[in-house]
C-alpha cells in the first residue's frame, strides 16, 4: 500500500511538472505580446503627442507670419497714403511760393483757379482717415479728426467752390497756406513714424506748429463764411422751399454752423493739447531706451 501511495504521488508529481512545463511558454508569450504592445502604445501615444506639438508650433508659426505679413502690409499702405498726401501739400504750397514770388498780389487772386483742383483732391483723399481709425489701420480719435476733416470740407466744397466771387477773395490763399503748413509738416511726420524714424526736431515741430496755426485756421474759416454770405442771400445757392409751410435758407445754416465751428476748434485743440502733451512726455524716454 505504501508503495502504491508513492507512486501515485510520483505520477501526480510528474503530471503537475508536466503541465507547468507545457504552460509556462504560453504565459512567456503572452508577457512579452502585453509588453510589445504596451511599448507600441507608449510609441504610439508619444509619436501623437509630438505631432500635436508640431501642428500647435506650425500654427503658432503660421499664426506669426500671417500677423507680421498684414502689419507689413499695413505699414506699407500707410506709408504709401502719407507720401501721395505729403507729395500733394507739397506741391501745392512750392506753386503758391513760387507764384507769388513771380506775380506779387496778383497770385493771390486766382490761387483757388490755379491749384484748386489738386487742393479738393488732396481733401477728398483725406476723407480715407475716417475710414482708417474706424478699422483700426491708423492709431487717432474719430471725433477730433471728423470735427477737423469736416470743417475743411465745408468750407472747400460749400463755400469756396460754390461761390466764384470768393474764389478771388484773399482769404483762400490764407487758408490754403494754414492748410499746407500743417499738413506737410503732420504727414511726414506719420510718414517716418510708420517706418520707425524719429526726429525730436520733426516730432516737436508736429506736435506744436498747430498750437498758433490751427486757431488762425479757424478765423480764416470764419471770416470766409462772413464774406461768402452776401452771395448766398443773394444768388440763392442751396436755398429750398419745401411743399409745406418751411423752407431752407442757407445763410441761416451757415450763421449756426459759424457758432458751432467755435465750439469744436474748442473740443479739437483740448484734444490736441492733451495728445501734444503724451507724445512728447514718451517721446524723451524712448530715445534713452535707443
Amino acid at each position: 500500500m505504501l508503495i502504491l501511495a508513492l507512486g501515485e504521488n510520483k505520477v501526480r508529481t510528474s503530471s503537475k511538472l508536466k503541465v507547468n512545463f507545457e504552460i509556462e511558454p504560453y504565459l512567456a508569450l503572452s508577457k512579452l505580446r502585453i509588453l510589445l504592445l504596451s511599448r507600441s502604445c507608449v510609441l504610439w501615444v508619444l509619436s501623437k503627442s509630438d505631432m500635436h506639438y508640431r501642428d500647435n508650433n506650425n500654427n503658432k508659426r503660421l499664426i506669426k507670419n500671417n500677423f507680421l505679413l498684414l502689419r507689413y502690409r499695413k505699414s506699407t499702405y500707410l506709408f504709401i497714403y502719407y507720401l501721395i498726401q505729403f507729395c500733394g501739400h507739397s506741391w501745392i504750397f512750392t506753386n503758391m511760393t513760387v507764384r507769388f514770388f513771380s506775380f506779387g498780389e496778383d497770385s493771390m487772386v486766382d490761387t483757388f483757379y490755379a491749384i484748386g483742383l489738386v487742393m479738393r483732391l488732396c481733401q477728398s483723399i483725406s476723407l480715407l482717415e475716417l475710414l482708417h481709425i474706424c478699422l483700426g489701420i491708423e492709431p487717432n480719435h474719430l471725433l477730433p479728426r471728423f470735427l477737423q476733416l469736416t470743417e475743411r470740407i465745408i468750407i472747400l466744397f460749400v463755400v469756396i467752390t460754390s461761390q466764384e466771387e470768393v474764389q478771388e477773395k484773399y482769404v483762400v490763399c490764407v487758408l490754403f497756406i494754414f492748410w499746407n503748413l500743417l499738413d506737410m509738416v503732420r504727414y511726414t511726420y506719420s510718414m517716418l513714424s510708420v517706418i520707425g524714424i524719429s526726429y525730436a526736431v520733426l516730432t516737436w515741430l508736429s506736435q506744436t506748429l498747430w498750437m498758433p496755426i490751427y486757431p488762425l485756421c479757424v478765423l480764416a474759416e470764419a471770416f470766409a463764411i462772413y464774406q461768402s454770405l452776401p452771395y448766398f442771400e443773394s444768388f440763392g445757392t442751396y436755398s429750398t422751399k419745401l411743399p409745406f409751410d418751411l423752407s431752407i435758407y442757407f445763410p441761416y445754416v451757415l450763421k449756426i454752423y459759424l457758432m458751432m465751428l467755435f465750439i469744436g476748434m474748442y473740443y479739437t485743440y483740448s484734444h490736441l493739447y492733451s495728445e501734444r502733451r503724451d507724445v512728447l512726455r514718451v517721446c524723451p524716454m524712448k530715445k534713452k531706451k535707443m
